[in-house]
């Protein structure tokens, strides 16, 4: 039986906590919906009601995009170890990068990544848990560092020009606003 919650009470921060991947889905007004795995040490709970996801230089940048158009996003963690779990937050998030006003302070709550792009800061809504009782056993091996090799490589303008090239619209050709 699923529950909803108006808060991320500590129970939920824990769990959180302890998964080891996360999605994050949004979509456009109209066009198509993005839903991704994330990873690394980037999740973190502010306060009952407040998340922030440090997203770094991938293959698209749908989720800025989408927010800029709608605010709307659910993240969803998924326990593959001990008992079954499944807990989805819905908000509305707001990008923040580099030069924003608040960046320094929020930059500051995650380990330094090569090739971070923005942070995005989650207003909770509501988060509603669901059994997992269908979701199999995975065990954590271990974090993969291909990206992290990849935005070392790449440097500072390499990323910068990555972005540029690939990262400015949406799949549905939506503005990200990355470099502004």
């Amino acid at each position: 039986m699923s529950k909803f919650y108006t808060k991320l009470t500590l129970k939920l921060q824990k769990f959180i906590k302890a998964q080891k991947i996360f999605f994050v889905a949004t979509a456009p007004n109209s066009g198509r919906i993005n839903l991704s795995p994330k990873g690394m040490d980037s999740f973190r709970v502010i306060s009952e009601n407040r998340v922030l996801w440090l997203n770094v230089t991938g293959s698209g940048n749908e989720t800025a995009a989408h927010l800029l158009e709608n605010k709307r996003i659910t993240i969803m963690f998924c326990s593959f170890e001990k008992a079954p779990n499944i807990l989805r937050l819905y908000g509305k998030g707001k990008e923040v990068k580099e030069g924003d006003k608040s960046w320094n302070e929020l930059i500051a709550l995650f380990p330094e990544t090569p090739g971070t792009r923005q942070i995005f800061d989650i207003t909770i809504d509501s988060a509603q848990t669901s059994c997992g009782m269908s979701i199999p056993y995975f065990e954590f091996k271990c974090e993969r560092n291909d990206l992290n090799d990849w935005a070392e490589k790449q440097g500072k303008d390499g990323i910068k020009n990555y972005w540029e090239n690939k990262n400015q619209t949406s799949i549905d050709g939506l503005p990200t606003k990355i470099l502004e």
